[in-house]
């Protein structure tokens, strides 16, 4: 199979969990949240890197272990959740490239895994975020009605006895396993943006959110697609490419929304 149907079928397995699992990142105003894992992976690329271990594994480890130490921080009274993940995001990239640099001593370039390197993505790679994605969507299909729920109508879902935590720690759990292995597909810096823009443009042209987690898959399939064509025709970095075809569709969703 060539690079390119190889990086096609990557970035649409990823896309179309990316664009429902996105609407939960905008509606629960969890954008900080996503950057902060994403920067926490690159502490496990460290880490697979001095062990000498596989770096999908240590990077999907260390993504999961940092859920619950950033939901312990976010709940804190001390420090508004937007300053608690502020905090965690800087400092998760600073400590990562740091972490990064020391395990490789300097001799490795960063843009790949800052910004994704996903023609470069081997055959056990495809299959390996094919596998996570599948399961990820398993799970996000069988609590979506709960998920949402406990996101638009909070207060009631408590009254009614919804396990509000546990549903949080779910999808907590789901979007850390996307991070991890999206960032193959866009980097470190761009996952958040893959998550949140198709999302985002979803918003304006959707009315209720099953439409709108549709609809999100979709635009993110489509990024991703148009991501790949500028970087065939144009000779662009893939991911970025990606992200930007995703913003121009933003766009284009934001005007039809104004002349409406």
């Amino acid at each position: 199979m060539s690079f390119i149907s190889l990086a096609l079928i990557a970035g649409l397995s990823i896309a179309l969990v990316a664009g429902p699992v996105g609407c939960f990142v905008v509606w629960r105003r969890m954008s900080y949240f996503g950057d902060s894992l994403a920067h926490a992976a690159l502490l496990g690329i460290g880490t697979g890197l001095m062990l000498d271990i596989n770096l999908q594994f240590t990077v999907l480890a260390v993504c999961l272990l940092a859920v619950p130490v950033i939901l312990l921080i976010t709940h804190s009274q001390h420090v508004a959740d937007d300053t608690a993940l502020g905090i965690v995001s800087h400092a998760s990239l600073a400590i990562g490239l740091t972490a990064v640099s020391f395990a490789t001593k300097g001799s490795i370039d960063l843009s790949a895994f800052l910004f994704g390197d996903i023609l470069a993505l081997s055959q056990q790679d495809v299959v390996s975020l094919i596998v996570i994605a599948v399961i990820i969507l398993f799970v996000l299909i069988r609590f979506w009605r709960q998920l949402v729920y406990i996101t638009i109508h909070a207060e009631l879902a408590s009254v009614e006895g919804l396990p509000s935590r546990r549903l949080e720690f779910i999808l907590m759990t789901i979007i850390a396993c996307l991070v991890a292995v999206g960032m193959q597909v866009v980097g470190a810096l761009l996952i958040g943006s893959m998550l949140i823009i198709p999302a985002a443009a979803a918003g304006l042209v959707s009315s209720t959110p099953e439409r709108m987690g549709l609809i999100a898959g979709i635009f993110a399939c489509v990024s991703v697609c148009g991501g790949l064509a500028l970087s065939w025709f144009l000779d662009t970095p893939a991911g970025p490419s990606a992200v930007v075809v995703a913003t121009l569709l933003f766009a284009i969703a934001q005007i039809g929304r104004r002349k409406d």
